[in-house]
């Protein structure tokens, strides 16, 4: 049998004390995040049925009309545009999606309908923040870090945020969904209905992550890649938008606080002789160069804002 193209990992060994199992998931894992920067979980903590559920939900919502959508436009004070919104005119990307921040947060606009919408996703919400704390933990052990040391590092979960997203059916000209790009947060989970769509760069080819019912995909970010020194690579991904249908899913960005300082680590760097790949910034000022590719989309791609703008040229 022939390696799956992204390899799938049971992290029930992980939860049940099972050494030859964890020993076995990390090579995996390790593997995976040194070449590409994605994989996919099971047993990962939670429920199929709640994901079911938000998937559901989620498709009854954006069903709406305008008006009824709008109802939950997002607050003016808000860091990333928490509520209902759409993607700007002028924008290659197709779709619509509804954001939120941790549950408590002022910052969130919650739809008034479906009635049961609120609660499932502030349930989502808090099991992905569990298993994005597991998967950042197992990630530490896969670096060789000193135990706890990214939870240490990375302990504010108040900028970790949830988005809702319905890609619009292709059109028979263009069928972008999300254009190609790497995530600037830490982790990012996902999981999509069955009309797929999302592709991951591997050895220069787009690799499509076929949906399967209770499978989160993972995929390792910016941050992780900028600590580790390139060790591990931020998955470069897209969505391609499937024809005669929308698509929906949902995206987890496992975050780190605004003012936290991001360089190379010296365990990856002074500690065993290697030079820095990136100079040192400042975590919200990578985000605001990132939300202006949003904001303003630049003409060509060559000027969109990456990782790259941080990295030391020798």
């Amino acid at each position: 049998m022939a390696e799956p193209l992204i390899p799938t990992v049971d992290l029930s060994p992980f939860t049940k004390n099972d050494e030859d199992g964890k020993k076995k998931a990390m090579e995996v894992i390790t593997k995976a995040c040194s070449e590409y920067g994605f994989f996919q979980i099971v047993n990962h903590g939670v429920p199929i049925n709640l994901l079911q559920r938000a998937l559901d939900l989620s498709k009854v919502f954006f069903e709406y009309p305008s008006d009824e959508k709008l109802k939950s436009s997002p607050a003016s004070n808000a860091p990333l545009p928490a509520g209902y919104n759409t993607q700007p005119q002028q924008s290659p990307d197709k779709n619509e999606y509804l954001l939120m921040f941790p549950p408590g947060s002022t910052f969130n606009v919650f739809p008034q309908n479906p009635p049961d919408f609120k609660r499932v996703l502030e349930d989502v919400f808090s099991k992905l923040t569990e298993t994005g704390l597991l998967v950042e933990t197992i990630v530490n052990q896969c670096l060789g870090l000193p135990p706890n040391f990214l939870k240490e590092y990375n302990h504010d979960r108040s900028w970790d945020f949830m988005v809702a997203l319905r890609y619009f059916p292709a059109t028979e000209s263009e069928n972008n969904g999300l254009t190609e790009h790497e995530d600037s947060n830490c982790i990012s989970l996902v999981f999509q209905d069955e009309a797929g769509g999302l592709e991951v760069s591997k050895d220069g080819e787009w690799i499509p992550v076929i949906p399967a019912k209770g499978t989160l995909v993972v995929n390792i970010s910016d941050v992780i890649q900028v600590l580790s020194n390139n060790k591990f690579k931020s998955a470069t991904h897209r969505v391609v938008r499937p024809k005669g249908r929308s698509r929906y899913s949902f995206a987890f960005f496992y975050n780190l606080q605004g003012d936290k300082w991001v360089e190379p680590l010296p365990h990856f760097t002074k500690d065993i002789g290697e030079s820095p790949k990136y100079r040192g910034f400042q975590y919200s000022e990578y985000l605001q160069l990132r939300l202006r590719n949003k904001t303003h989309p630049p003409t060509t791609p060559e000027d969109e804002i990456r990782i790259t703008h941080y990295n030391i040229t020798s």
